[in-house]
């Protein structure tokens, strides 16, 4: 039986960060570190923005059993994080629109509002994945490695998206949506020239 309080929470959050594009219909992953040893995350055919109980799943991280089955293709790296990173309560994966196309051109994001420089440290390295067919091998120690060096619980990953992660989920997604409004400014801000 899934705890309801936090089923709502992240349904919640997953139909704001679904209208704010972090969230496609079928792509993304959010989560919730249960205790010690398991996690809450949706299942792979979930909506964003029509979230329910039926939405996710429990997964235990010592055992794999028929939940990782119907979980998110994310599970694996939700699952790595939690076990290596303890200040990890919440975590998810988006392609916010603005905030991935800009990875296309350039190797970091230069944040120029006062937003992006203030909370985010004015700037976010953009992560090189390599040849896109073995990322799904490497994905989780990949990004995980990266978060746990990392000061700033977030990882824009080159063509792939976002990972971000905090002990408190209202900072989690501040984080997103200061990250994709800097972004979306940097885009209206190159048409003017």
């Amino acid at each position: 039986m899934l705890d309801k309080n936090t089923v709502k929470l992240l349904s919640d959050l997953s139909l704001t960060m679904f209208r704010k594009n972090f969230f496609g219909i079928y792509h993304g992953a959010i989560s919730a570190k249960l205790d010690y040893n398991s996690f809450i995350i949706n299942t792979a055919d979930a909506i964003f923005d029509e979230m329910n109980e039926k939405s996710f799943c429990a997964l235990n991280m010592t055992k794999k059993d028929y939940r990782w089955k119907i979980a998110s293709i994310e599970s694996d790296i939700h699952s790595t994080i939690y076990n290596n990173i303890h200040e990890a309560k919440y975590i998810a994966f988006g392609v916010p629109i603005y905030t991935t196309a800009y990875t296309f051109e350039h190797d970091e994001i230069i944040l120029d509002d006062f937003f992006g420089k203030t909370t985010l440290g004015g700037k976010v390295p953009v992560y090189d994945p390599g040849d896109f067919s073995t990322w799904y091998d490497r994905n989780a120690l990949e990004i995980t490695k990266y978060l746990k060096e990392s000061s700033e619980h977030i990882m824009v990953i080159r063509g792939i998206g976002t990972y971000v992660y905090d002990r408190d989920i209202n900072n989690l997604v501040k984080r997103v949506a200061i990250l994709e409004n800097s972004c979306r400014l940097l885009s209206i801000k190159s048409s003017y020239k």
